[in-house]
């Protein structure tokens, strides 16, 4: 299944490369660029087989987002944090499923899942309300993911609020036109969004700490182990996976670039044994963090598959894996782009898009380093972090 995203990919690479310019321009994906990445089957590999979907290994839909990131960040972006969501809905009312994928299989579903909204409690429900910036592919999508806290029912938040997912239809959330302006991944229209007290029924609702210690999973009743890789595995794989398939992009631009170029001092790239060695840095540099991260999604699976409790100590060390990965390839990025000569930074050079989307994807939040590092030092202490923000998205 994997390889067969892979090679339709790969059929479909000029076809995605084209776009990339014209994405940024529109401030979005355009609708050729989107019309691609559903040809191409990456978005439904997550998605359950009764709704159309493959069920794919993580593994083998972070090798489809690594490739599409490589041809352009933003399509690339956006494959991986859509194409994560159907992952989610698995565990979801399977009337919600049906609500979603049964008019139409290619139905995405739009996020963020910062817990900005406030949930109120009412028979049957909630009213909801709030403001999320970044809901990357949002123009695309007809449903949506956010994060809430959990008010009390005169509308105060307790001070240690209970987090939700809470799934709206397009109908119940605006997006915000031009909230969508910056230097990086430009072509992911990851817009603002507002909702004004809509009423959310209890049966779209997904209490965050059931995704986090796998009681969702467990409660839906799925075999297959896809579903069951923690929550702090598989959501930021499809991110860091762009992540590292841009800087492979900026790699092989910068290849193609340096191939035949002749410095200012009038030697040769091919003849300047610094600049060789810069290459062949970057080149194992990104070849590390693709390595690491496919291995910490299969190591994961692996652990699910054999029955095994995916434990705190594991799953940082599972996260501190990933945001190593994002770092590591964006610092090699950094080193081969400052090695490119001036003309690397012309805006007809896609090697300063591919630097600027790399640049942009780090600092999501979950490439943040520090909380994710100490608390998987502390576990291999055989220490357990105390409750709060060491705790988050691990």
């Amino acid at each position: 299944m994997g390889i067969q995203v892979v090679e339709a990919v790969s059929a479909a690479a000029d076809r995605i490369r084209e776009q990339a310019p014209r994405n940024e321009a529109a401030g979005k994906l355009t609708g050729e660029a989107a019309a691609a990445l559903r040809e191409c089957g990456v978005i439904r590999m997550l998605q359950p087989r009764e709704h159309g979907g493959m069920e794919a290994h993580p593994r083998e839909f972070a090798e489809a987002v690594l490739a599409i990131a490589a041809l352009d960040g933003s399509t690339g972006w956006v494959a991986g944090i859509v194409g994560v969501h159907p992952w989610e809905m698995a565990l979801a009312d399977p009337a919600l499923q049906q609500a979603i994928w049964g008019p139409d299989q290619d139905t995405w579903i739009a996020s963020p899942y910062a817990p900005m909204g406030v949930a109120r409690p009412v028979d049957g429900g909630y009213f909801f309300s709030g403001r999320w910036q970044f809901s990357s592919g949002t123009d695309h999508c007809d449903w949506i993911f956010l994060g809430g806290r959990v008010a009390e029912p005169d509308g105060t938040l307790p001070e240690a609020p209970e987090h939700l997912h809470l799934v709206l239809p397009r109908a119940d959330y605006e997006i915000v036109e031009d909230s969508w302006d910056v230097v990086g991944l430009r072509g992911t229209g990851s817009k603002d969004i507002v909702v004004a007290d809509a009423f959310v029924p209890a049966q779209r609702v997904i209490p965050f700490r059931k995704l986090v210690d796998g009681t969702a999973a467990r409660e839906a009743g799925l075999a297959n182990p896809t579903y069951h890789v923690p929550f702090s595995c598989a959501f930021p794989l499809g991110i860091t996976a762009a992540v590292v398939g841009i800087a492979e992009g900026a790699l092989e631009h910068h290849l193609a670039y340096q191939r035949g170029r002749t410095q200012i001092t009038g030697t040769r790239i091919k003849d300047d044994p610094y600049a060789l060695t810069a290459i062949g840095e970057a080149a194992a540099e990104i070849s590390a963090s693709r390595t690491a991260l496919l291995d910490n999604a299969s190591r994961m699976y692996d652990l699910v598959a054999a029955g095994h409790e995916v434990t705190f100590e594991r799953r940082a060390i599972g996260r501190r894996e990933q945001v190593q990965a994002a770092w590591r390839a964006v610092r090699a990025v950094d080193e081969i782009v400052a090695r490119s000569g001036g003309n690397a930074m012309r805006s007809d050079n896609p090697m300063q898009r591919f630097w600027r989307d790399a640049h942009m994807g780090l600092a999501h939040a979950i490439h943040a380093p520090g909380a994710v590092l100490h608390a998987s030092a502390l576990g291999q202490l055989g220490l357990q972090p105390p409750p709060g923000p060491l705790r988050n998205m691990i």
